[in-house]
């Protein structure tokens, strides 16, 4: 059996309105489907605005240029994260500021915060990570005392909540991907979403270029194409209508795969805290010295089954790109679980024949 690690499903309400899109003729970024998606997306999150952008790295970037932080400022970020978050922050030319994350959830170890804090920085981006929150209100705290921003990327955790509040609609700013894999997908696209009136306005503005609101193609400041189109919105919209479902099928998945792995010795499954709505966005694990095979090892006898997996996320201060910023602080969490973490097929096609041969190969491996 041929198992892929993420296949899409697309709902049919979004076939109809991608259709609609193509048959009227409204293509490019302007169209119904643009304010619909927003306002739809805006309630889903419970935020006062949404915007659409082209991706979540644009979302991020769109963010911190709003904020308008650059050159001589700098942005506290986790050090597991996948590579969009710290080439947004070069891109505005800030410095990132790296700490390691909590062992069990993965996300930005928040007592390891505060001793990062200086006088130049000036926001604090927590990531949602694999479907599970950020510990947000030490991080809010944090902010306040310090007067700083907290941009969430909430690219992995749709529908996900802390305490009760949508992911992504607690900090000053969220950011969210719509990529192929996303339980939320446009095939490429993002959005931000705020409550802050003035943040939307210059958001909205940056993201078409910046023209002067009293003059169009006249412009005082740089700006960016970063309209989604008006069929991307038109497959988000559908694909925000069936979002329950989505989220339905990603907590059956999360189930049934613990419920068919937990008594196998050597590997970690997933821990949810009680602060959290864990949707399970990627079903990761980890593996222990107990088991009888290294992480590759593992991920290699899947692969020869038919079963495809993903690697966790790298070190991102360990990338080249990250040389002029790094510093003698160590991040061994980090180091620890991108050796060792890797995630099963996830997918919202995943059948229950798959992922019952998915559990039926890895006890095969364990036990022979």
């Amino acid at each position: 059996m041929k198992v892929p690690v993420n296949e899409p499903v697309i709902a049919d309400g979004a076939k109809k309105y991608v259709l609609d899109a193509l048959e009227t003729g409204w293509i490019s970024s302007a169209g119904k489907y643009i304010s619909l998606f927003e306002e739809t997306f805006a309630a889903f999150i419970d935020v006062k605005h949404a915007i659409t952008v082209t991706s979540g790295t644009s979302a991020l970037h769109l963010a911190l240029t709003s904020l308008n932080i650059g050159k001589g400022d700098e942005v506290i970020l986790p050090d597991f994260t996948m590579i969009a978050c710290l080439d947004a922050v070069l891109y505005t030319g800030a410095t990132p500021v790296f700490v390691d994350v909590d062992p069990e959830t993965y996300c930005i170890d928040t007592d390891q915060i505060a001793s990062k804090i200086t006088d130049r920085t000036k926001a604090i981006m927590p990531v949602h990570i694999y479907g599970h929150s950020a510990d947000m209100d030490p991080i809010l705290v944090l902010a306040e005392k310090h007067n700083l921003y907290v941009i969430e990327d909430a690219a992995e955790v749709h529908g996900g909540t802390y305490k009760g509040k949508k992911c992504g609609g607690i900090g000053t700013v969220g950011c969210f991907s719509f990529y192929g894999n996303k339980i939320i997908s446009t095939g490429e696209g993002g959005m931000l979403v705020t409550n802050d009136d003035e943040i939307a306005a210059r958001a909205r503005s940056l993201k078409d270029l910046a023209h002067d609101s009293n003059k169009r193609f006249w412009h005082k400041e740089v700006g960016y194409n970063y309209r989604m189109t008006n069929m991307q919105a038109a497959l988000g919209l559908g694909q925000t209508e069936s979002v329950d479902t989505f989220l339905a099928h990603k907590k059956w998945m999360a189930s049934n795969y613990t419920s068919q792995l937990k008594d196998i010795d050597g590997l970690r499954l997933p821990i949810t805290k009680d602060y959290a709505e864990n949707v399970y966005w990627m079903y990761g694990i980890l593996v222990e010295n107990s088991f009888p095979l290294t992480k590759d090892e593992l991920r290699s006898a899947l692969q020869e089954k038919g079963v495809d997996t993903r690697d966790f996320f790298y070190s991102i201060s360990s990338m080249p790109i990250a040389d002029p910023y790094r510093t003698d602080d160590k991040y061994p969490v980090t180091q620890d679980i991108s050796k060792r973490g890797f995630y099963l097929p996830s997918g919202l096609a995943l059948t229950e024949e798959q992922l019952t041969y998915v559990c039926d190969v890895i006890k095969e491996i364990a036990t022979s």
